[in-house]
């Protein structure tokens, strides 16, 4: 309801929408989609799901348009608030988080636009807390880098045949919160904290992902204190 005023008295009208009026594209209904003009988002239903839905939209003119949507998988715990995740939760990581470059144990599917590395035997992403590494890409191990405290890309060369980098505890990486959180192909089941989708949606998101128009990913709930329209 909207209270209007006309000749001095106030009057109420009524703004519902009727019920079969078209709800508006979520990005649409987002606080914040990251400034570019192409936005995957990642919802689950509560925090408690490890399942739920990934959608990719682009921007046309000054409406948001769905390009695409497949099945989502998330961490065996659920989500939980980024800002607050704690290391070694099996929980992924809500919010708006941008997607710097794919990666892969495959080659990057022909019209793939976006930065994309190869993974090679000597390909970790290092999780050490102790490590001025911490939360990167690395080529071989470095020294204060431990073995235990990382991930070797090609022992998972189903799930990581191809990848994008989400950029949750990047930039500022701070020790403990979380490190190596990706988009990637599907496992067997719930993931560690990533999102995954099948492996032909996961090419589809690499075609599709122009780096002009600025890509990035929001993750969260239908509702609650992490719904994804709050990021």
């Amino acid at each position: 309801m909207i209270l209007t005023r006309v000749a001095g008295c106030a009057v109420l009208v009524s703004c519902l929408l009727g019920p079969g009026a078209p709800e508006a594209p979520l990005p649409e209904r987002m606080a914040d989609t990251g400034g570019g003009r192409q936005l995957v988002t990642a919802v689950a239903d509560d925090p408690r799901a490890t399942t739920g839905t990934v959608t990719w939209w682009e921007r046309r003119g000054a409406r948001w348009v769905e390009a695409g949507s497949a099945p989502a998988r998330f961490g065996a715990k659920g989500l939980t608030e980024g800002a607050t995740r704690v290391q070694g939760t099996n929980t992924t990581p809500t919010g708006l988080y941008a997607l710097p470059y794919g990666f892969g144990t495959e080659a990057a599917p022909r019209g793939t636009d976006v930065a994309y590395r190869r993974v090679g035997p000597d390909s970790w992403w290092c999780q050490d807390n102790l490590s001025r590494s911490y939360n990167r890409w690395v080529e071989g191990l470095p020294k204060d880098c431990r073995a235990g405290e990382s991930e070797k890309l090609d022992a998972y060369g189903a799930q990581y045949a191809h990848a994008l980098v989400v950029a949750f505890n990047y930039d500022r990486p701070v020790r403990g919160r979380g490190a190596g959180v990706f988009l990637h192909v599907d496992g067997a089941g719930a993931t560690a904290g990533c999102v995954s989708v099948p492996k032909e949606a996961m090419r589809r998101i690499l075609r599709w992902a122009d780096p002009g128009r600025g890509p990035h990913i929001a993750i969260g709930t239908t509702g609650g204190r992490t719904a994804i329209t709050r990021y």
